[in-house]
């Protein structure tokens, strides 16, 4: 397999690239500049270096290094919180549950929730046999047993598809003996999202509605 084969290959292996689309993708940048090639491998090269997985919502995000003096010597610290996390002004009693980083992303910029989140990671596909390994449930429990004694309600937030709804049935099984015992509330996102809907793709008005009308 030559060089091209093998950059179709892995573009392949993107969500919602096909081959003939990483076919395109190769031979566009067959015709960019070295400079622009140069950018984009530097680029991917520091995603591991700037970005970083939250402790606690296990989203992607910046990390901030802040340099302060500490006995004439300068140090240089990070956050193990993103900002959403660390924001004591957030409603910490209320959190959202989403597949996707690119989910809770559409969730935030809508600016309709001012709770918490966690990444899930993925769906649990229907008649699923290791549904553990599909998301992050070993995470979650931890999530949850952490900030029981603070949480009010966990909104299922997730696709509207078949799919989605199982992962949702999976986790509020998962989570009901703990929930139950500690008067946590779960809901769904309510009216507003159409089935087969994916928060990525849906509207700001959609999402104020779900939102407002969750079950």
């Amino acid at each position: 397999m030559n060089s091209i084969e093998k950059l179709i290959q892995i573009f392949s292996n993107f969500p919602g690239i096909g081959p003939r689309q990483a076919r395109r993708f190769v031979y566009y940048l067959l015709t960019r500049g070295d400079n622009t090639l140069s950018e984009l491998s530097q680029n991917i090269a520091d995603l591991k270096k700037d970005v970083v997985m939250c402790e606690d919502c296990k989203r992607f995000y910046q990390s901030s290094r802040r340099s302060f003096s500490e006995g004439g010597e300068r140090k240089n610290t990070q956050t193990n919180l993103c900002k959403i996390c660390a924001d004591e002004n957030r409603d910490h009693s209320i959190l959202m549950l989403v597949q996707r980083d690119a989910d809770l992303e559409s969730v935030e910029k809508n600016g309709g929730f001012k709770g918490i989140y966690f990444v899930l990671g993925g769906s649990v596909p229907i008649l699923e046999k290791e549904p553990e390994k599909r998301i992050r449930v070993k995470d979650l429990k931890d999530f949850i047993e952490k900030n029981k004694n603070n949480l009010k309600e966990i909104i299922l937030g997730v696709n509207w598809n078949p799919e989605g709804e199982n992962t949702a049935d999976y986790v509020e099984k998962l989570l009901k003996p703990t929930l139950e015992k500690n008067k946590v509330k779960i809901s769904h996102l309510g009216k507003g999202l159409s089935m087969g809907s994916e928060l990525e793709y849906t509207d700001s008005d959609t999402l104020k509605n779900a939102l407002r009308n969750r079950i």
